[in-house]
């Protein structure tokens, strides 16, 4: 009797095991994500916003973008109404500027996009709030600080674009444009509105101000693009001496392209081979290395990142 009841009790706790895995399993998937890219993702924010707090706002610089304007607003609110915060301010008027920008994330990219991207702001805005900012800069060098503070703050961004979400603002602006314009690139459209952001602070606080600013979003923009893989352009050939019909089977379902093949001679072995061009994303090609020994574990890919593609050629960044 006790055997049974100690199974029934087994079965049990499995049962309930099972649904609280379950539910889990349900909120990463209103995110279309795995746990990789949720934490991927939360921690590209808080590398962002680490360096924004410890690198640039000690030092009286501006980021760009719309937290960049948040700053500038916080600035004269603080200037005008002396108005003393216990966290920086910015962090909510970003927020609040980004709600306009949350209904062109839903009706122009996607409703995944927009749901990870509200989530995105959300922690991006919080971490900015409690993560405490020092009194002095922690390195004594401006150059420095802004080298630093655009390394950190590009790789967490381009962490978070490389999940499918973004920080908000100009990246909203520039998945939407991009996806119309091949050579149109997330950095590249920061770097446009920050023109105008660093103009204001050229004219309000200074020649040096303005400029160390601008060399901190440059660094944050090379920094984007280069972690931003979904928005670089790849080809690929892949050489295999296995018929190459489930490998362009892959290319074409699972990353939603096209591919050509077309047979040739080895020159050393004399033997009949297949080569199977595309072209890809950077992240895409990545992915499809990642599963090329399962059609031929001989095959070998050639590829070369940052090509120029004209004509018919979606971008997938979402």
């Amino acid at each position: 009797m006790n055997t049974i009841l100690e199974k029934e009790n087994k079965a049990i706790k499995k049962e309930i095991k099972s649904n609280k895995n379950s539910s889990k399993f349900n909120i990463l998937k209103l995110f279309n994500w795995g746990w990789f890219k949720f934490s991927k993702c939360t921690l590209g924010i808080f590398i962002c916003s680490l360096a924004i707090n410890l690198f640039i706002v000690p030092n009286n610089l501006y980021t760009g973008g719309t937290l960049g304007l948040s700053q500038l607003i916080r600035t004269t609110i603080n200037s005008i109404f002396k108005i003393n915060f216990n966290f920086d301010i910015s962090s909510v008027i970003y927020y609040i500027i980004n709600i306009p920008l949350f209904l062109i994330a839903y009706k122009k990219i996607s409703k995944t996009f927009f749901i990870r991207t509200l989530f995105a702001v959300t922690i991006n805005s919080l971490f900015l709030m409690i993560i405490p900012i020092p009194s002095t800069p922690l390195i004594n060098d401006l150059l420095g600080n802004v080298l630093i503070g655009g390394i950190l703050a590009g790789i967490g961004i381009g962490m978070a674009l490389s999940t499918g979400s973004s920080t908000g603002g100009t990246d909203i602006i520039g998945i939407a444009l991009s996806k119309k314009n091949n050579k149109l690139t997330v950095g590249n459209i920061g770097l446009i509105f920050n023109i105008i952001v660093y103009g204001i602070c050229g004219l309000k606080y200074g020649i040096e101000i303005m400029i160390y600013s601008i060399i901190y979003a440059i660094f944050e923009t090379i920094m984007i693009d280069k972690n931003h893989t979904q928005n670089i352009c790849s080809e690929a050939f892949i050489l295999t001496k296995e018929n190459p019909e489930r490998m362009i089977n892959f290319i074409n379902t699972e990353l939603k392209r096209g591919a050509t093949y077309w047979e040739a001679f080895g020159g050393y072995t004399h033997t009949k081979t297949y080569i199977v061009y595309t072209v890809l994303s950077k992240y895409e090609r990545m992915r499809l290395g990642r599963h090329m020994k399962e059609f031929d574990k001989k095959a070998f890919m050639v590829g070369d990142d940052g090509v120029e593609i004209k004509g018919l050629f979606d971008k997938y960044l979402v």
